[in-house]
């Protein structure tokens, strides 16, 4: 597996619209884990799930054919997919003839099953599937909460305990998320939900919480699992789950799911994806 400094991250490049799967950069998942100091890992099911709204390629006829994509992959994978090259290999097909949308599934299953190394579920969309009606995520919103934020880098410290010995099953989200690309220093926005049943947590410490990752430099996936690690050191939770539904860039969002208990992710479009 190729070291990050191989990738086309944070570097001009040339695009490339006939179909090269070489342009795929996996990196290893324990790295980028250890890197962002998730050891040990701790005890984890789900899956990232990336969707692709720039896609096309070239029919026999030589018609373009546009859709969205879909990728599921598990988080125990033994690698992820770097997104700038993710971007450039989904790029590679614009100018490549395929005899069906069988034989595009085909290609794509193929290649990402090797580079992300483990099976992978891929879906080609129809435009109308796209279109459907934004969600909300489910729970309570925390951003109307009155709190005075001054942390812009992860600090577990100011998550607290809510009323004393109150066990609690609730779903609580924010819009207010942000961590910074650990190779371009770019920011990637996104909206994170939290559902967990154990003793209650403060809602706004939470917040604050979420909001120290406004300067943090890290991976999508490894920002989510960070947080789920967080929590689960700092509370005796019977149940938890945390989903990032990031907003795209390049053509594609990618929204890591970690659960204690679930190993797909739901699934739905924010408004601002």
């Amino acid at each position: 597996m190729m070291a990050l400094e191989n990738s086309e991250l944070g570097k001009k490049s040339d695009y490339v619209d006939t179909y090269t799967p070489s342009l795929l950069h996996s990196i290893a998942r324990s790295e980028a884990r250890h890197n962002a100091g998730l050891t040990p890992v701790p005890d984890m099911l789900g899956e990232d799930v990336w969707t692709g709204y720039e896609f096309s390629w070239i029919n026999t006829d030589g018609k373009p054919v546009i859709c969205g994509l879909r990728v599921r992959v598990s988080c125990q994978s033994k690698a992820i997919v770097e997104s700038k090259s993710f971007k450039l290999y989904l790029m590679s097909f614009a100018n490549t003839r395929f005899a069906n949308r069988t034989e595009v599934l085909s290609t794509l299953d193929q290649d990402l099953s090797v580079a992300f190394q483990a099976p992978v579920m891929v879906e080609l969309m129809e435009l109308t599937q796209m279109e459907a009606t934004t969600a909300s995520m489910p729970g309570r919103c925390l951003d109307e909460l009155d709190v005075r934020c001054s942390s812009y880098e992860r600090n577990p410290d100011l998550l607290t305990h809510g009323a004393a010995d109150v066990q609690v099953r609730e779903s609580v989200y924010t819009h207010l998320f942000r961590t910074l690309c650990p190779v371009t220093g770019q920011p990637d926005w996104a909206s994170v939900a939290i559902e967990y049943a154990g003793p209650a947590i403060d809602s706004a410490g939470l917040l604050k919480y979420l909001v120290s990752f406004r300067n943090h430099a890290g991976f999508h996936e490894t920002a989510i699992e960070t947080i789920y690690a967080d929590l689960l050191s700092r509370y005796d939770l019977s149940t938890l789950s945390v989903y990032g539904r990031f907003q795209r860039r390049g053509g594609l969002d990618i929204n890591p799911f970690r659960s204690s208990s679930e190993t797909s992710a739901p699934i739905y479009r924010m408004a601002r994806q």
